[in-house]
């Protein structure tokens, strides 16, 4: 279910013939959650430097647009939220696992 907590900025950050903006949530489970609504696969989810999604102009169309403040609000809450709360940072562990980009950084830090 979309809520309030399912929030994307309105950022048009180039990438290739695409623009595009992030989609972040109060926590990871939300954002999961947002992201299978959706229909963006939990592999591009972008763990650094903040839980987030990278949506495309199509994909932001369904999510709730709000202001960058709010946006980074979120964002600052969440990143605090991952350093204290044991099952949030299970989910963000979980998340980076199934992440494209979090693969990669866990296998270059393999020995």
């Amino acid at each position: 279910m979309i809520s309030d907590a399912d929030l994307c900025d309105n950022a048009t950050n180039p990438y290739g013939r695409m623009l595009m903006c992030h989609m972040v949530a109060d926590t990871i489970g939300e954002l999961l959650e947002m992201a299978d609504e959706i229909k963006i696969a939990r592999r591009h989810f972008q763990p650094w430097p903040h839980p987030h999604f990278d949506l495309s102009q199509t994909y932001r169309a369904k999510a709730i647009p709000v202001e960058s403040r709010g946006l980074f609000r979120v964002m600052r809450a969440q990143k605090a939220r991952n350093k204290v709360d044991p099952a949030e940072r299970t989910a963000y562990e979980i998340a980076m696992q199934a992440s494209t980009r979090g693969r990669r950084a866990m296998q270059s830090k393999s020995p």
